[in-house]
């Protein structure tokens, strides 16, 4: 297991449970950039997360950190019921004190 920052540790844990859990770990004008959407703010955070997991059961890994400028970078083994699975994808985080201000999920 690798030594995640808190906030990003946090987001790993929400992510296993649900889209209010995971909106929490986000600052209120924090933005999300996933499958080629932007979602901007808690609630529109909260409702990706909630029809990601609505449309797919998965479990991610951590596997790897790296700094990047002011971005923490994490890749992170993804395995479920989705196309491609599995897949190793990279979580771009900026974070705010103990918030995250920014994600952007890549391959």
């Amino acid at each position: 297991m690798i030594n995640l920052p808190a906030p990003i540790a946090a987001y790993f844990t929400a992510d296993l449970k649900d889209g209010d859990a995971v909106a929490q770990c986000f600052t209120d004008a924090a933005v999300v950039k996933d499958e080629g959407q932007t979602y901007t703010g808690r609630e529109a955070i909260q409702a990706w997360k909630t029809d990601v997991s609505a449309r797919y059961s998965y479990v991610s890994e951590p596997r790897a950190i790296a700094v990047e400028g002011d971005r923490t970078v994490v890749t992170s083994r993804l395995t479920g019921n989705f196309p491609g699975s599995p897949v190793d994808l990279r979580f771009l985080f900026r974070l705010d004190g103990d918030r995250i201000a920014a994600l952007e999920i890549t391959p």
